[in-house]
């Protein structure tokens, strides 16, 4: 079987036909028949002559029947009616043109167009000519011309399939949120959808030298390049990275392109955000540690509940031993000091049992109904006198707080448990101070704190300027024995015994503390409902109040971030998210737009949040203000963090509460923000 000639051999050997025949027609003026035979014979193409004059074919060899299905008598039969008869009505214009530049060639010249013919079966054919001047008339004008046709169809065929694949893979790659690209050994960006996602400048585009370790050190000397490595070594890199510009933890992985011999070519780079997911798993990790702690404190609980009632059999056995002891032995009795010891020593053990028996809520208790406000305001001489003259008491009662219900010998032992506390945290002169509240918890804010249900309660809040503590002591605060104080001044049953209290008691407790910021103890209890209230059933809540603009948040703990991103979102605001001030300041820099709001806490390790706001002012002259904290208004204030009148809200909140003092703040006048 012979080997099928290739298009350029096809195409060499036409060409040489071609120009015999031209040659042989000037010499001899006709051509010879044995030479028909051998084009019709050897040639796989149409080869015809045109006249120029009638507009007629006057020769085609047997490749027009091959090609259309015609014989060359049926083509010669159509006369000038072969233009309208075969050629496609788009392709008619050009092939008209087309004969007009014939008519002004050179004799050597060979011009070629594409065209289609209609096949005798009725379809059509993509054509490929070459034609040349053949004979002119004695005025030199052009009498016939030459052509050589070649079946193009398949040819236009795979480039019009090769086209669809390419848009179809040039579309799905540009869809791909991810940011992808390929690169040659010199780095210049063969195919890539950055300009997809405003990641590459706009004067940046294919064919540069351009890579992630190039965009990511443009005004600094270049890190080691990970496609170059990829080429150097051949094996796929993956990789972390945070830029310091935008603070986005975006994947790298890089991968290599090898051709038939191995050799890397080019090298694939993948790019995705992963900053919400990382922020995700470090949320979900949190709240797995708060889960974690709940059921360890749950566990311990139980734990203690049982020792404490066993040790109050054996204690009940010592303290009535001794009693009767004692009773029975005369004043000058040398062992009458040593039972006086033991029945110290188990009063003493008989009130770290009860502290245990609060902590595991097994504690018999008395509930009534009570005003918060009241009962703390009977206690506060026994308070002043608990914590010393150098302190000072602050007592800030709330208005109108709703009913709660539960034992006063509770809210005795808290106030006393916190108070000592704050009391031991301040070093010479301090402040303590004592606030009640109304709060109400909605949806998002428990979904963030496992054990927290939404609904109305009342705030009981106790706040120190002393020592604070740092996150390690936050952890472990209300395991039982757990203390920071000497052996001697404390069982570490205090705080155990209010977070028993506030459990039995169906609340919640909060602590917000950092070193040398003093700490804020906040109780919330469950309002009591009573009377139409409690026939009425769910409280109607509001719509919150929604917006538009833009606001900077700036928070150090990420979870609390996340959150307040969201109700921010939902309520319809643009939220620029920070974790840290300088963050914050770079963001609010890069940001095309206005920034109408600045929310942030109050304290966080770079700066505090007064001192944020005053570096974006320069920025943003009409930018107001909003504070939030864990601590209470009045203790920021002490510390001299906030002026007198700026906008404050306090941690925790709600949806409904965010949205009102978001709203109120961005109405405001400027001449007051």
């Amino acid at each position: 079987m012979s080997k099928k000639p290739t298009y350029a051999e096809l195409e060499q050997r036409i060409q040489e036909l071609e120009a015999q025949v031209f040659d042989r027609n000037r010499a001899e003026g006709q051509l010879p028949e044995h030479l028909f035979s051998v084009i019709n014979s050897t040639i796989p193409a149409l080869i015809y002559v045109y006249d120029m004059v009638t507009q007629c074919n006057v020769y085609s060899n047997d490749g027009i029947e091959r090609l259309l299905g015609y014989t060359p008598q049926e083509v010669q039969a159509m006369g000038p009616d072969l233009f309208s008869r075969l050629i496609h009505p788009d392709d008619l214009s050009d092939v008209i043109t087309f004969q007009s530049k014939i008519m002004a060639a050179k004799d050597d010249d060979i011009l070629e167009i594409e065209y289609r013919l209609k096949h005798k079966e009725g379809r059509w054919l993509n054509l490929y000519s070459y034609e040349r001047p053949l004979i002119r008339n004695p005025d030199a004008s052009l009498k016939q011309k030459i052509g050589i046709a070649i079946d193009n169809t398949e040819r236009v065929k795979t480039q019009e399939a090769l086209a669809r694949s390419e848009t179809l893979l040039r579309r799905t790659f540009e869809a791909i949120p991810d940011l992808l690209t390929v690169h040659d050994r010199n780095l210049r960006v063969v195919l890539s959808n950055w300009h997809e996602h405003d990641y590459v400048p706009k004067n940046e585009r294919i064919r540069q030298p351009y890579c992630y370790s190039v965009y990511m050190n443009r005004d600094k000397p270049c890190e080691p390049c990970h496609a170059l490595e990829v080429f150097e070594t051949g094996k796929a890199k993956c990789l972390e990275k945070t830029n310091p510009v935008d603070g986005i933890t975006r994947e790298i992985n890089v991968y290599p392109i090898v051709d038939e011999n191995g050799v890397v070519t080019m090298v694939t780079e993948h790019i995705r955000d992963i900053t919400e997911h990382k922020r995700a798993k470090e949320e979900k990790e949190e709240l797995e540690n708060q889960l974690r702690q709940a059921q360890k404190m749950e566990a311990v609980g139980r734990l203690a509940g049982g020792v404490a009632h066993d040790f109050n059999n054996m204690l009940s056995v010592i303290l009535g031993n001794s009693e009767m002891a004692l009773e029975q032995m005369d004043l000058d009795q040398p062992l009458k000091a040593n039972l006086q010891e033991i029945k110290k020593a188990a009063l003493r053990s008989a009130d770290i049992t009860r502290q245990l028996l609060a902590y595991a809520r097994k504690q018999t208790i008395a509930p009534k109904v009570l005003n918060l406000n009241k009962t703390l305001q009977n206690m506060l001489k026994m308070i002043r006198r608990l914590i010393g003259e150098n302190i000072n008491l602050v007592w800030l009662p709330g208005k109108a707080l709703w009913p709660v219900q539960m034992d006063p010998s509770q809210i005795d032992q808290i106030l006393a448990n916190l108070c000592v506390n704050a009391r031991d945290a301040i070093a010479g002169v301090g402040k303590i101070t004592i606030e009640t509240g109304k709060t109400t918890f909605d949806e998002d804010y428990c979904a963030y704190h496992p054990g927290f249900i939404p609904g109305d309660f009342v705030l009981l809040a106790v706040s120190d300027d002393g020592c604070g503590m740092d996150k390690e002591t936050l952890n472990n605060l209300f395991e039982p024995f757990f203390t920071t104080k000497d052996v001697d001044k404390g069982t570490g049953l205090g705080l155990a015994t209010v977070y028993g209290i506030v459990k039995q008691n169906n609340g919640f407790i909060n602590v917000y503390s950092e070193p040398n910021r003093g700490t804020t103890f906040k109780i919330y209890l469950p309002r009591h409902e009573i009377g139409e209230e409690q026939v009425r059933g769910k409280r109607i809540v509001r719509s919150a109040v929604q917006g538009s603009e833009t606001i900077l948040l700036v928070e150090d703990e990420p979870s609390i971030l996340s959150m307040t991103t969201q109700m921010l979102e939902r309520l319809g605001y643009i939220v620029l998210a920070a974790v840290t001030p300088l963050e914050a300041i770079g963001l609010a820099r890069e940001h095309g737009g206005n920034v109408h709001l600045l929310m942030t806490d109050v304290i966080m390790p770079e700066m505090n949040g007064r001192d944020l706001a005053s570096n974006l002012l320069s920025t943003y002259p009409n930018l107001k203000r909003l504070f939030m904290s864990g601590y209470t208004a009045n203790v920021i204030a002490h510390h001299g963090v906030l002026d007198e009148g700026v906008n404050f809200i306090q941690k925790p909140f709600s949806t409904q509460d965010l949205s009102v003092k978001v709203r109120e703040v961005l109405d405001e006048d400027n001449t007051k923000s």
